[in-house]
């Protein structure tokens, strides 16, 4: 699968975009977070990752159609969690030949190189949120590839409020973080491709 050219163009031209566009006033005012239980905008949450190939450059790959929930409470923050499912069945990249090998069965009976061609889901499931002013520390458990690993992500409040166009109550946030594929049993190529690979997750939540 090719990445559309249009989400490429987009992703060169955001910086300007992100320049000229109007703010929403308000809008990062986590006061305007409202309590309550919410569930992902699949069409607006997704997780890139990026690893070093041959020491030369940086790749990038893009998961989407995440689905999961979030409970937030403004009053009391370190109390609130979230649990989403990636499918990873859907990884994209911008080259059809990495996309086909990241879903490769393995040869003549061994284990794929990387996911498989019939790849479970990996999921992130919050045990601790530990939050400073719009910047939160939220600890938990990654699975992938059959395997589960703590995982703490370094979070950011990026927005609240109304939906302009399905009047939904929304709440955003991105986040970062750094794993080993190797802890995950994905050893193909290392260490000439990196095993340090790196997430940055960007997510909106509406409320139910």
């Amino acid at each position: 699968m090719r990445l559309p050219l249009a989400l490429i163009a987009l992703a060169a031209t955001a910086p300007l975009l992100a320049q000229s566009a109007p703010q929403i006033p308000g809008q990062m005012d986590a006061t305007r977070v409202v309590a309550g239980s919410y569930s992902t905008d699949p069409d607006h949450t997704f997780i890139t990752w990026e690893v070093n190939h041959f020491g030369f450059s940086d790749y990038i790959g893009l998961f989407g159609d995440v689905t999961g929930t979030l409970t937030i409470d403004p009053a009391n923050i370190s109390a609130a969690s979230v649990d989403v499912t990636i499918p990873v069945s859907k990884v994209t990249t911008a080259s059809e030949v990495l996309t086909e090998h990241l879903l490769r069965a393995g040869k003549d009976g061994a284990k794929p190189d990387f996911f498989g061609p019939e790849p479970s889901d990996a999921r992130f499931v919050s045990t601790s949120v530990n939050a400073t002013g719009n910047s939160a520390k939220i600890n938990g458990n990654l699975t992938l590839n059959g395997v589960t690993k703590p995982v703490t992500l370094d979070a950011e409040f990026t927005g609240a409020g109304t939906n302009p166009f399905n009047k939904k109550v929304t709440v955003g946030f991105s986040a970062t973080t750094m794993i080993k594929r190797s802890d995950f049993d994905i050893m193909y190529a290392l260490p000439l491709v990196s095993d340090e690979v790196e997430l940055e997750i960007h997510t909106a939540f509406e409320k139910n």
